[in-house]
């Protein structure tokens, strides 16, 4: 069997979108699951097999999602739907689209945090080249969190500790106001 040329190849998009809230595990077959079933919802089945959606990787609290060209558009729309995957809720906002993941994955590659304690407490996995960091720490209501994104001026922290951890989503304001930690200057 040959192989095509590439003016007989089909032709491909991908979508970056944004899980929401950060860290949250998801694993790739069930968030495909999650696309698929809500593309199926909205579109039918018809335009779904037109769209082909895939979830091509989950990497960083982003997923990328491969659908044919020109399709871009009904395939985002369906991913701005999704609002659980298996019992976990989550929501996925869309970033860009383009023709490489290359060029996508350029966008959301971690960016170094820079070391906040002496003494690493929680680590997280760095770059490809396999480098540790430490994430930063505030404290919030005499609790002390670990800094998982910061966009903006909003901040998602999750409670330090390894038994009944709370999730909040404060904004620096938050912060500053209630005499913690600041983590403006440090991230």
């Amino acid at each position: 069997m040959s192989i095509r040329p590439p003016t007989l190849r089909e032709k491909h998009r991908y979508i970056l979108a944004r899980i929401e809230p950060a860290g949250t595990l998801l694993e790739q077959k069930e968030l495909y699951y999650a696309i698929s079933d809500a593309t199926t919802s909205l579109w039918g089945d018809a335009t779904t097999a037109i769209i082909t959606p895939a979830v091509v990787a989950l990497e960083y609290g982003h997923v990328v999602i491969r659908c044919r060209r020109g399709t871009e558009r009904e395939l985002a729309i369906a991913v701005s739907t999704v609002t659980a995957c298996r019992d976990v809720r989550i929501s996925l906002r869309i970033i860009a689209a383009s023709g490489t993941i290359e060029s996508l994955r350029e966008r959301f590659r971690p960016k170094k945090i820079p070391k906040i304690k002496s003494e690493p407490e929680k680590t997280a996995t760095g770059t490809d080249s396999g480098e540790e960091h430490v994430l930063p720490e505030c404290s919030f209501a005499k609790k002390t969190f670990l800094v998982l994104q910061c966009n903006g001026h909003k901040v998602d922290v999750i409670e330090k500790g390894f038994k009944n951890t709370n999730r909040l989503f404060l904004t620096k304001d938050d912060l500053e106001d209630l005499n913690a930690t600041t983590i403006s200057d440090r991230i």
